[in-house]
Parts: structure tokens; sequence; C-alpha cells
């Protein structure tokens, strides 16, 4: 199965692709549903494709607004672009979008976003015929339904998100973001309203009442986030071909965490413990399986806040030599300081405690302070630039 890892902009991409995706997603500056992520512009899609296709990766780019009228009258030059650059799919929401990029870029793969909610063989048989190579299924089915899905097709792919946040609102088609500040959702703006705390109020008093729904707090809208790293061989047996993260708007620590311990997931990693510890120790809300096993796990409301057991300090900027390694800092470590490696190589989890600390300046320091400060430390381990030091939360 394929790992198709979130790409806020180029660092995450790069950041992926070390930890194990096999395939990324991303925007361009339009069309896409995170206007707040960091994007792609032109000449970043053009690189980004020429570092994912000689790494042997792919990439696919979100068209997934729901279109208006205006929006036909640019997205040639677009999608023009994509094809010089030899995009390996598209994701787009929108069917009538869809049916034209079909005519008239025949050579481009579609694949329909979650946002269209297909829910069903019939809807998804329809997309088919239209030609479409991969269809996101709606997150609010169960493995069941998922399994006749794919029994009932013949040529087309079916992808599943597996991490990340969930939407509140059906398959994600919110309108909450629009209503409340003027920012639309459905064309990339959302403002994520349902993480807010809300009261409720009589309308004969002034005071507000908080909405009590438990002693966890009052965040009624508010999802815990999905986790179905225990059920990758159960999706692979329903015919999911392809294994999505959600988290574009997440950090570079949380593309690397997760998708670290989904790709050890998949290649077999004997203990699952490790990686549910290893999914605790990024940013995220409690974990919830969803709908992908009905009415089992349907303890959604969450407090707001996310919670993660570690916090990412340095990032490796060089291969380490001589017993040394240059690191970018990321937050406050210093002399003495017990840090435990994330990487993709069989140093995964060991341990470093920090020593003879050198800034670039060639100075001996021992309180790494300054933001995005170089400095290179003792290293018993062979790193490889793009792994990851991080320090237990206190």
């Amino acid at each position: 199965m394929e790992l198709l890892a979130p790409a806020g902009n180029f660092d995450k991409l790069i950041t992926a692709v070390h930890f194990g995706a096999d395939a990324v997603y991303f925007s361009g500056k339009n069309f896409g549903l995170r206007a707040f992520a960091g994007n792609f512009t032109d000449d970043e899609i053009e690189k980004a494709f020429e570092f994912l296709h000689k790494n042997n990766k792919k990439g696919y780019v979100t068209i997934n607004i729901l279109a208006n009228d205006s929006d036909f009258e640019t997205i040639d030059e677009y999608l023009n672009l994509l094809i010089k650059v030899k995009a390996d799919g598209i994701i787009v929401s929108d069917l009538g979008l869809i049916n034209y990029i079909r005519k008239n870029f025949p050579s481009i793969n579609i694949h329909v976003s979650t946002q269209a909610n297909i829910t069903n063989s019939y809807s998804a048989k329809f997309l088919e015929e239209l030609g479409v190579k991969r269809i996101v299924l709606a997150r609010e089915l169960n493995l069941e339904q998922i399994k006749n899905i794919h029994t009932n097709l013949n040529n087309v792919e079916l992808e599943v998100f597996i991490h990340g946040a969930m939407c509140i609102s059906y398959s994600g088609r919110c309108l909450l973001s629009n209503y409340l500040t003027g920012r639309d959702s459905n064309r990339g703006a959302c403002v994520q309203a349902c993480r807010w705390k809300y009261f409720i109020r009589e309308e004969n008093r002034d005071d507000e009442l908080p909405i009590e729904e438990d002693q966890r707090g009052t965040y009624i809208l508010n999802s815990k986030d999905l986790c179905l790293i225990d059920y990758l061989e159960q999706l692979k047996q329903a015919g999911v071909e392809s294994l999505k993260i959600e988290g574009r708007m997440k950090s570079d620590y949380y593309v690397a965490s997760v998708v670290n311990a989904y790709r050890r997931a998949i290649d077999g990693y004997q203990d699952l413990n490790i990686l549910h510890q290893e999914l605790e120790k990024t940013s995220h809300r409690r974990y919830t399986t969803g709908f992908m096993f009905g009415s089992d796990d349907k303890e959604y409301l969450e407090d707001s806040m996310p919670v993660q057991s570690y916090i990412f300090v340095a990032k490796v900027i060089e291969n380490s030599k001589n017993g040394r390694v240059k690191v970018e800092m990321r937050n406050r470590f210093k002399e003495g300081d017990i840090l435990e490696i994330l990487s993709p190589s069989d140093n995964f989890l060991k341990n470093i405690k920090i020593n003879n600390i050198v800034d670039d300046k060639g100075e001996k320091i021992n309180d790494v302070k300054l933001v995005q400060q170089i400095v290179e430390i003792d290293c018993p381990y062979d790193l490889s630039k793009g792994d990851i030091l991080r320090i237990e939360k206190k």
C-alpha cells in the first residue's frame, strides 16, 4: 500500500520523503483547501516534482475547492503547468471541474477528493465511467462499506484517511467558518471554528453559560484525531491502495513522527506499542478510529488543546562525521540534556547526551537558545541530514 503524506511547504515535503512516504500531496497558491499552509509557488511545484521523481516518489496536487465559474477562467494555465512537470495526479472535488479536466486535459490523472462525499458504489462507478484514476473515500464509511465499494469497481484505486484531524462536518463540507468570519472553508480559508469554545445564552439574560457536556469541557464541535495504525492489514484486505495522513497545516516534526510510525507499521515493525508511543510524542488530540468500525468508537468530543509528550529541539542539517553532527536549533537545549533520535534508520529512539557544543563561529557554548542557531555537538551515531532530535516534555 502507498503511504501518502501531507506537505504544507517544501521543507515538509523533503521531511516526508526522508521518513519514508511513498507519495506526498500539496497545493499551489490557488485552488486548494489549505490557503493558510505555506503552499507552493509555480517554481516550487516544478522543483518539487524534480525532487520527487529523482527519488522515485509521487506527488499529487490539490485542486479541491468547490469551484465558481470564475475559477475556470484561470485553470487552464495551471493545468498546463502540472502537465509540464509530470504531476502524478490532481485531487479534485467539484464534479464540473472533474468533467472539464477529463474532456480538455485527458492525460491528467484525476483523484476525486474526500470532499466529493463518495459513500456508495454507485457514485464510485459513475466516477469510474468518467475516467478518474482514484477515489478518496468519504471519512464517514466503515470497513465493510469500503470493501463493498472496492468489490464493485474495476480500475479505480481507493484512498482512505488513516491519521490526523477529523472535521466535525460531513466530509469537511463546513459552513461555520464562512458564516462566523466570512472565510470560506470550502475555498481554502477555514479558521477552524469547530475548535473554539462555545457558550449558550438564554435570550432574556445578558450572561452566558458554558455548555457542560461532561467533566472534560465544553468543546461541543471538537473531534478527536483519527488513528488507524492497528488496522492497516484490514484496510489492505478491504481493497485500499493508498493510506493518507492528514496535516498540511501541521509541523515538520508532526510529519516526521507520523510518517515514520506508519512507514514502520507498513514494513512489519514488530512492536506496535512503540509505534503507539511514537504517535503520542507529536502534537495530537486523543485518538479515535472514527467511523471505521461503526459505533464502537463514537466518543468524539475533545478538549481543543492538542498534547504531545516530546518537544522537537533540533534538526540534523549535515550527515554526521568524525563523531560530530551539525544541527539547527528548533527549541532550546543545553549541555547535559538527553535527546532522543527520530530517524528512519536503526538509530530510531537512541539517545544522545549533549556535550561539547560549538557554535558557527567556532566558539564553545553550553546553552543553545538562539532561534535556528547552527551548532555542532558530539554524536556517537551516523545520523543523516533530515534526522530529528527531541527531548521529553517535563
